[in-house]
């Protein structure tokens, strides 16, 4: 019996070569100016002062070409932030570009993510080596991490690196922290005449890393659809047991794109949309009492189960709890030495209630101590409240609780609750990538190294038309500015790449709210099943509900 370490599933996958899109087969590739002078998001003049070298460049394309490429060049690569399905991928892609454009080219990966390359820490990625990793979940091949790259010593740090190692371009694979860091990076070397490229790769399981040529950052898709199977799979379970009521929350720390992506999916009985929390004002009561006025009305029905879906970031988005939030981010930050020494959590109880405003400790006060005592908790890398930290989905449990005893109490509620929670998070992070993240993410990498073959820095690259198949799909790259605004980061205006939300008048959305009502009550349960590599294509080939309603 062959008991090696490798499923039978991964040495197929291990040996298989994703498609790629036609412009980019073949070793003659140029690369086409189109479109407008670019701007930011918002904040022009700021940024344009910050990144002059790189605010206002153009989109381009890639295009067929008639004369080969026959660069030498060396390129160092980073994996920067939290994991993604498919970065082994973006690699793999980087790799092949680089030996076929010219067999002596090196691909150095940094250890450790940002850290690595501040630190000269790193290995020769080698066939042997990517290989191992093709079509495989992770990061494991080099590692990753949060360290920032941001201040001119880190730079000067990358550049004494890269020049040790005669390395002529870095790619950051990253989210929207670590794009923003390489667009630092590639204005101080241009500014600077440090001849060392740097290219971005959009990388979060979030799905708020795009913009009209971003149309989808990496990893979301395997994500968001092995959340789905385990949702479908919790959904026949509600249905078979009838008797609980399912808690969930779901990756999504700014954005709800994985929240509504897996309620379309799988049709659940409720999915809240914080973006819609927010532009509705809808208070924890108003919500809370939703919640139950769905649970009352189903035990009306007989049905005392049912599966509601909660976006990781739903409490920053709640008026009171967002002003909370907001007041205990200044108080924290303020009185940090002295925090840290109040020895009990009564003593930093009293301490925070004294110095919030009347409302904002009357919502303190209102909540469960447990989620207190996660608001008073670690700080997140920016110095704030660590959000992802709170335990939403027990926080609506224990409210939904206290409201349905209440309501029995005066005879409005007969039905019994028996809440479960949940938190699908690391499940989806490093799951072996679909057919489509292992197709785009290798095409990011093979688009990558032909945005440093045209000498181009501070780019992003991109694929379009990615809701097609794969031979119509479009690459190119943008500069990273078009993302960007200005944003407070400890007190202080900072550059970052604006956060995508979830559009309350884009299509996704609308496909949802046009049938919530109805999925309340009847239990169209939909399940997805456990990821297909191998099938008919309308099963193992489609890309998500979301992409396809925004693309068509």
């Amino acid at each position: 019996m062959d008991l090696s370490s490798k499923s039978p599933l991964l040495k197929v996958l291990m040996e298989t070569t994703p498609d790629v899109p036609e412009t980019l087969k073949g070793n003659s590739i140029k690369v086409t100016e189109i479109g407008e002078d670019t701007t930011s998001i918002a904040d022009s003049d700021a940024i344009k002062r910050m990144f002059p070298d790189i605010f206002g460049k153009k989109v381009v394309v890639f295009a067929k070409s008639d004369e080969n490429i026959d660069k030498k060049i060396n390129v160092g690569v980073i994996l920067s932030g939290g994991q993604a399905p498919g970065g082994h991928n973006v690699i793999s892609g980087l790799f092949d570009a680089l030996k076929d454009c010219n067999p002596e080219n090196k691909l150095l990966g940094f250890l450790g993510g940002p850290a690595g390359l501040i630190n000269g820490e790193y290995i020769e990625l080698t066939s042997d080596i990517v290989d191992r990793y093709r079509n495989t979940g992770g990061f494991d091949i080099i590692g990753s991490g949060r360290t920032k790259l941001e201040k001119d010593s880190d730079f000067e740090k990358v550049k004494h690196a890269c020049e040790k190692l005669d390395i002529g371009a870095v790619v950051v694979i990253g989210g929207d922290d670590s794009n923003t860091n390489a667009a630092l990076m590639a204005q101080y070397f241009l500014e600077n005449g440090i001849n060392i490229k740097v290219i971005g790769v959009p990388k979060t399981i979030d799905g708020d890393l795009k913009n009209a040529m971003i149309e989808t950052s990496f990893g979301f898709d395997t994500a968001v659809k092995v959340y789905s199977e385990l949702i479908g799979n919790i959904q026949k379970d509600a249905l078979s047991a009838k008797k609980y009521w399912h808690f969930i929350k779901l990756m999504g720390r700014s954005a709800s794109h994985i929240t509504l992506e897996a309620a379309l999916q799988t049709h659940c009985n409720c999915a809240i949309i914080s973006e819609e929390i927010a532009a509705n004002n809808i208070t924890i009561d108003i919500l809370v009492d939703d919640i139950c006025d769905m649970i009352i009305e189903r035990s009306k029905t007989n049905k005392d189960f049912g599966v509601i879906l909660v976006p990781e970031g739903l409490i920053e988005f709640i008026p009171e709890m967002n002003k909370l939030i907001s007041e205990l981010n200044v108080i924290l930050a303020d009185n940090e030495t002295y925090f840290k020494s109040l020895n009990t959590f009564d003593a930093q109880q009293q301490f925070i209630n004294h110095n919030l405003s009347k409302e904002a400790s009357f919502t303190f006060s209102s909540i469960p101590s447990n989620i207190q005592l996660q608001m008073l908790d670690d700080r997140d890398d920016h110095g704030n409240v660590s959000v992802s930290k709170i335990e939403t989905e027990k926080l609506l449990i224990e409210l939904c609780t206290i409201r349905l005893n209440e309501l029995k109490a005066k005879g409005k509620y007969a039905g019994k609750f028996s809440p479960q929670h949940h938190f699908l998070g690391y499940e989806g992070r490093c799951a072996a990538p679909t057919n489509f993240d292992y197709k785009y993410c290798y095409s990011l990498g093979q688009g990558a190294f032909h945005l440093i073959n045209y000498g181009l820095s501070g780019y992003m690259v991109y694929v379009k038309n990615t809701h097609l198949s794969t031979s119509e799909w479009v690459p190119g790259g943008i500069p990273i500015t078009m993302l960007m605004n200005m944003e407070e980061r400890k007190g202080l205006l900072k550059p970052v790449i604006q956060k995508a939300l979830v559009l309350l008048d884009g299509k996704p959305f609308l496909a949802f709210k046009e049938k919530r009502d109805e999925w309340k009550m009847i239990d169209d349960y939909r399940f997805p099943g456990p990821i297909q590599y191998f099938g008919p294509k309308e099963i193992c080939e489609e890309p998500t509900i979301t992409l396809k309603l925004e693309r068509t």
